[in-house]
């Protein structure tokens, strides 16, 4: 499996129209796809009130790729984050069994 870490920032007054976003529309669209297996969407703290991150299982590099497209390694932007979103990091893991 891959471990997918998506995280963004938000400009400063943009937090709840993203969460918003986030809850209503990113979470439930993750939720209905497939080769997602594991989602652990996460809101800001108080320490770091713009940032927004989503881990996520993946089963395989082909159910990654059906979602994202080949070049996998770059971030999936919903056109709704345009705007809203200050910037963006990714990160991949390969996820130890057991």
């Amino acid at each position: 499996m891959i471990l997918r870490i998506f995280k963004v920032t938000v400009y400063e007054g943009k937090e709840d129209e993203f969460r918003e976003f986030f809850v209503n529309t990113a979470i439930p669209l993750m939720k209905r796809t497939p080769g997602l297996m594991t989602l652990l969407p996460g809101l800001p703290r108080p320490d770091a009130p713009q940032t927004f991150c989503m881990a996520m299982a993946w089963r395989d590099l082909d159910a990654l790729k059906a979602f994202v497209g080949e070049d996998w390694s770059m971030p999936h932007i919903d056109p709704a984050e345009e705007g809203i979103v200050k910037e963006r990091s990714l990160d991949h893991f390969d996820l130890v069994a057991g």
